[in-house]
């Protein structure tokens, strides 16, 4: 308490003791692949596309990273945390140029002549050198292609002079070198040039690792640990690495596989997985149910890939769809909430799909937790399903999933004064207002149901769940109870004929 030593009037700033509940975002997606520069193994926030530009650059060939995070901006997203890994590259090698040794006539085939092609690389292994005989010393050179003749050089004569073959060839050729090892003329035959290789600087084999990352180095997938934000995690480059031939489908499966154990570790985000590519719906469920076999609540499966511009080709170009499905969750969160199933909502960008679906498909894949995208007349390309990868049924739906992170995260955050507050019947009630306003907010949303906000929820916390014995180990514990709204996933209509004149009530 102050000490008032004169007389006069005082002002005091009082708290209440508690601090009401905000809530947590809930669409911030993390990106993991590959860019053509930027920071390496660094979480950097990226709020729209020119931001991106600036951190990694344009679209980059064979990496999906770009593209995926153009979807994602263009389907509503506000905010994503980009990791640039790097592959590690093989050995680099300059390109070699083919080449041919023409020996002199009779059996001690002498090294006379020896042939180059001026460009170098593979192209050069299709040129073949034809040596003709020609009048007293002289002989004659025809460079083909297959069958087609391309250069021809007649009246050649062996070591110097201005009718060498070395110097009327380097005159006149556009193909290929001479050099005169002996002075002499070269048996007639013909030859083909070859050891020509292009140059080499593609990545080896990739190492599952390189996505996956450290938590202690903050590097790939596990760096992101680091980053509260995050809501929704997606690797689009698995999938071109995969297509590559830099992973094989156990590697894909291994850094699926982490990522889902990244998002259950940390409790508030989900992983938006693809599938691999040129599958059709057979293949899918066989990837889903028997190769993979994942069972998670906090993991949702798209198929099948859509169609985009490729900016690079302007053609269209498959592309795995986890990136504008994240900007679908991101726009359906802010449109209407994070209890609202992110499904029958249009993919932005989206030309057509790689793979047309029926109905029928679809039947197989929804129960085993495959979300479709679909084409509909009139109504273009939507997100057709709301599945996590979990066959617990209270986990079946994804807005559930998503909408208890959205509320155990707020709670989490909203709470931090309680700690080293004096665990008393003071606080317990202090405590169960302010989560009863934080959720009764959450249910004027539509997030909860129940008519009433009774129906809806409850927070207990008071002597019973906090006996003397757990106060004594300094815990305090509030349990809470929310009734969370399910999708109306089948919307079935009974119809039936009545007579005329008849009503329902006879």
């Amino acid at each position: 308490m102050p000490n008032y030593l004169s007389p006069g009037v005082y002002v005091e700033e009082v708290s209440s003791g508690s601090k009401p509940i905000e809530g947590v975002g809930t669409a911030v997606c993390a990106f993991v692949g590959f860019a053509e520069k930027g920071p390496v193994d660094t979480p950097v926030l990226v709020t729209n596309w020119t931001q991106f530009v600036g951190h990694f650059g344009e679209f980059s060939e064979g990496s999906y990273l770009a593209h995926s995070v153009y979807g994602y901006f263009l389907n509503g997203g506000g905010s994503a945390y980009v990791v640039r890994i790097e592959a590690p590259q093989g050995e680099e090698s300059e390109a070699v140029a083919a080449g041919a040794v023409l020996t002199g006539p009779g059996t001690a085939r002498r090294k006379v002549l020896g042939v180059r092609a001026l460009a170098a690389g593979a192209e050069g292994n299709g040129l073949v050198v034809e040596t003709t005989a020609g009048e007293g010393e002289t002989f004659g050179l025809v460079v083909k292609r297959g069958s087609q003749v391309l250069e021809t050089f007649e009246g050649l004569t062996a070591g110097k002079g201005a009718r060498s073959a070395a110097e009327v060839v380097r005159r006149e050729s556009r193909l290929i070198s001479v050099q005169q090892l002996e002075a002499a003329v070269p048996a007639a035959g013909t030859t083909a040039l070859t050891g020509g290789a292009d140059a080499t600087g593609a990545a080896g084999p990739l190492n599952p690792q390189t996505f996956v990352g450290s938590t202690a180095d903050r590097s790939g997938i596990a760096g992101l640990e680091a980053v509260d934000e995050v809501t929704m995690l997606a690797v689009p480059d698995l999938m071109s690495c995969l297509r590559a031939g830099l992973l094989d489908r156990d590697g894909v499966k291994a850094v699926q596989l982490a990522m889902i154990a990244h998002c259950e570790l940390m409790g508030d985000r989900v992983a938006v997985l693809d599938t691999p590519p040129d599958l059709n719906a057979q293949q899918v469920q066989a990837w889903r149910v028997e190769e993979a076999g994942y069972d998670s609540k906090y993991a949702a499966l798209y198929w099948p890939w859509v169609n985009v511009l490729d900016p690079v080709t302007g053609k269209p170009s498959p592309l795995p769809p986890s990136g504008h499905v994240a900007g679908v969750w991101a726009r359906s969160d802010g449109t209407r909430g994070v209890h609202k199933a992110p499904a029958n909502e249009v993919v932005r960008g989206a030309l057509s799909m790689e793979l047309a679906i029926t109905p029928r498909e679809q039947d197989h894949l929804n129960p085993q937790g495959v979300n479709c995208i679909r084409a509909f007349p009139g109504q273009g390309i939507r997100i057709w399903g709301a599945r996590t990868l979990s066959s617990d049924p209270e986990w079946r739906y994804l807005n559930v999933r998503r909408l208890f992170n959205y509320v155990e995260k707020s709670i989490l955050s909203g709470t931090n004064w309680v700690v080293f507050e004096p665990n008393d019947p003071k606080l317990w009630d202090s405590v169960k207002r302010t989560v009863t306003m934080f959720l009764r907010g959450v249910w004027r949303e539509g997030a909860l149901f129940g008519r009433t906000p009774d129906d809806a929820f409850y927070v207990k916390c008071d002597a019973e769940n906090n006996p003397s014995e757990a106060r004594d180990q300094g815990i305090l514990t509030v349990e809470i109870g929310i009734s969370v709204v399910k999708p109306a996933e089948f919307v079935v209509f009974r119809i039936s004929q009545f007579a005329d004149g008849a009503s329902l009530d006879e």
